[in-house]
């Protein structure tokens, strides 16, 4: 394990300044003062300058800057990864994916990142990655060992419509697009496993199953449906679309979808199914253990918040002594 101090707010750093520019105006002061009685053939004061109160008033103002930069541990694991097998976990990002049971209730695109993290964090010694549907697909992250990376991209990356289809259209989605992704760049040369996971709801524009199936024959496709009965797209204060209709014949599709490519159609309830599913076309291979690794945080500003009292109960022990 690998351990290194990092400035989480380093622009924390300027609140440094409060006490800064005082003490640079105190010392032009002295000076000033000094020069003066020097001209005049002053004695300097007996009393002097408080250095224990000036150094106490430094380290507090000096801690509470170093809080603010949020001081933290960062620990780099290093991790076992498979050299053999990848996968590449595809959303639909298509209109009909913000549909949800009530509005404010989770959306289809919502409930498909958050199963895709859960798919991604079951199988931790395999490199994934993103992409998204509509008419395209496209790649948000190449398959990478680093789960952090993974959750960050579905969470900034995958949006509705972001990017927009190629094409206006009715329905936008259309799985033919899917057929593209086996002899993409998208995998690694030697990934000789590779399994791509489809989370649609499978709300699609008829599409060409048998060239499916021929672009799949040396890749695995898993397919998700996420989709829920009754589910509306909201707009507005909570109003139904009008234009919007749950397409009925969705679970054909899935299930002819999931035939071309000898595969089962899952639901997104079926989580334990779908992981254990991954695991079993994935299977065991050789690891590489310098490839992956998982960063974790220890943060350190609550302690030096605290460390800033010390100098603080200091200066005021010595104000009402």
């Amino acid at each position: 394990m690998l351990a290194a101090l990092t400035l989480l707010t380093p622009l924390g750093a300027l609140a440094g300044l409060a006490v800064a520019l005082p003490l640079a105006a105190l010392a032009v002061a002295l000076r000033r003062g000094a020069h003066v009685r020097a001209t005049l053939g002053l004695r300097a004061p007996r009393s002097g300058t408080d250095l224990v109160a000036l150094a106490s008033l430094v380290g507090v103002f000096a801690l509470v800057a170093l809080a603010a930069t949020q001081p933290a541990l960062s620990h780099d694991e290093r991790r076992r990864v498979r050299t053999d097998a990848q996968a590449l976990f595809v959303l639909d990002i298509s209109r009909s994916m913000s549909a949800s049971v009530r509005y404010g209730a989770p959306t289809r695109l919502e409930r498909a990142t958050a199963l895709a993290a859960k798919l991604r964090a079951g199988i931790p010694d395999v490199e994934a990655g993103v992409a998204t549907l509509t008419d395209r697909v496209l790649p948000d992250l190449l398959p990478v060992a680093d789960v952090g990376s993974f959750d960050a991209t579905l969470e900034r990356s995958v949006g509705i419509e972001e990017p927009p289809p190629q094409a206006v259209n009715v329905r936008a989605t259309t799985f033919d697009a899917v057929t593209k992704i086996p002899a993409s760049n998208v995998f690694a040369p030697e990934a000789t496993r590779r399994v791509v996971v489809l989370l649609t709801d499978g709300e699609t524009r008829p599409f060409d199953a048998a060239a499916l199936g021929a672009a799949f024959a040396k890749t695995s496709l898993v397919v998700v449906g996420v989709r829920r009965d009754g589910e509306a797209v909201y707009v507005g204060a909570g109003k139904p679309e009008a234009g919007y209709r749950p397409d009925p014949s969705a679970s054909a599709s899935l299930g002819a979808l999931a035939a071309a490519t000898d595969g089962h159609a899952y639901g997104e309830s079926d989580a334990g199914a779908v992981e254990a599913r991954l695991r079993a076309l994935l299977g065991k291979g050789p690891t590489e253990a310098v490839v992956g690794r998982a960063r974790r945080e220890t943060t350190l500003a609550p302690y030096v918040a605290v460390a800033a009292l010390f100098p603080l109960a200091l200066l005021a022990r010595r104000r009402f002594a």
